[in-house]
């Protein structure tokens, strides 16, 4: 993916796959105590702030023609940014062992228990190690007809569970600023990845403009049908909500195609930010690595409940995605002939802090936006004042 020949409508079908996900549902659900309306409005909000993002920083990949953790180097340097590419590849991970934990779940419930939980964790383990053994190249026809299955099953559910009335607002607390937050960093965990997929694009902007849209488009209707589940049906489980939409045997495929084809993504991208480090194992090594031990995770952890792993993917890489696109976009900068770019480093440490700071804040557009506002203010400032004294110094010796 990513080369020239490549149409714009299979980056859009890539992309719409990887927000089909029982984890986005679930996601939707956490948001229930605002009510619907309230909810989707946070929803929205905060897909509307992440989807930017992933556009700006899908075009930084596709016209500098790097991947996602070389183009960190851009504003990090050579060995700064691998701070970034392993961060990256421990959150892939992570949502290698989330993505297959709640597919098993979904599958073994809607199988009435039949092979149970781990049977279904390897199985799905096993069926991204054959989806990495083709390669991104032969997947083409492959995700055609998979996208037109998960969209077709997203309709159907949607049917099942907006067919109520609306109810009230679930039990439990949370403000609209983190509701809003929950929905930005779902996108959020996507943008150290996107660049892997756009990068030697020909159509630049159409790449990165239809990647972005589908994600968001996608993300939004996934937690619509949580949020729909637990306030309409006071349901949170998938599997009863498939088997109320009338899926049997069907919804089991079903499940385990979504979770394979978005949990893909995260093993491969895991392998290409690895590279960026070093060259040795090899992208496909690394890749087989994260899928065992994301698999080995989710047979071993309780990764069900995963609002803080959001949360802490956020505080990661909300300011370091700040810092590169104000360096790309606002100062046209380039530090990869670096090996440290240590004022970015000391500004995207700051970010982290600032972002845990706001957590503890219940702000109306939530904790991202505002933090990478302050971060990019601060970018330039400093940057500007690193100059100043250059030129001044300049002045005095001429």
């Amino acid at each position: 993916m990513g080369n020239q020949k490549d149409p714009v409508s299979s980056h859009g079908l890539l992309w719409f796959g990887a927000s089909v996900s029982i984890a986005e549902i679930l996601t939707g659900t956490f948001i229930s105590p605002l009510g619907f309306s309230k909810g989707m409005a946070a929803v929205i909000t905060g897909h509307l702030i992440g989807g930017v993002l992933i556009y700006l920083a899908g075009l930084l990949g596709a016209r500098s023609g790097r991947g996602a953790m070389d183009t960190a180097k851009l504003s990090f340097g050579e060995k700064g940014a691998a701070l970034f590419s392993i961060l990256n590849v421990l959150q892939l991970i992570g949502w290698t062992a989330i993505m297959i934990a709640s597919g098993a779940s979904a599958a073994n419930l809607a199988a009435n228990g039949a092979g149970g939980y781990s049977l279904w964790s390897l199985a799905i383990g096993v069926l991204i190690l054959a989806w990495l053994v083709m390669g991104m190249k032969n997947l083409g026809k492959v995700n055609i007809v998979i996208v037109g299955a998960l969209f077709l099953m997203t309709v159907a559910i949607s049917l099942a569970v907006f067919k109520g009335d609306p109810g009230s607002a679930a039990g439990g607390t949370m403000s609209f600023g983190a509701a809003v937050e929950l929905s930005a960093a779902m996108p959020l965990s996507w943008l150290p990845l996107v660049a892997d997929y756009t990068k030697g694009a020909g159509r630049k902007k159409a790449v990165s403009l239809v990647s972005a849209f589908a994600y968001t488009a996608g993300s939004i209707w996934m937690y619509a049908i949580g949020l729909g589940a637990a306030v309409f049906l006071g349901e949170s489980d998938i599997a009863v909500i498939m088997a109320g939409a009338g899926f049997g045997v069907l919804g089991i495929y079903v499940v385990i195609a979504s979770t394979v084809t978005t949990t893909f993504l995260d093993v491969f991208s895991a392998g290409e930010s690895f590279t960026s480090i070093s060259q040795w194992p090899g992208r496909k090594a690394v890749a087989i690595a994260a899928c065992i031990l994301g698999t080995i995770l989710a047979l071993r952890v309780d990764v069900f409940r995963f609002e803080g792993f959001l949360y802490l993917i956020g505080s990661v890489f909300a300011p370091m995605a700040a810092i590169m696109l104000t360096d790309h976009y606002i100062l046209g900068k380039d530090s990869s002939g670096e090996s440290f770019n240590f004022l970015n480093l000391a500004l995207w440490a700051a970010g982290f802090m600032v972002y845990r700071l706001f957590m503890s804040m219940d702000t109306i557009l939530g904790s991202t936006l505002p933090v990478m506002g302050l971060i990019s203010l601060a970018t330039i400032m400093m940057n500007g004042g690193i100059q100043y004294v250059k030129n001044a110094s300049g002045k005095e010796q001429a």
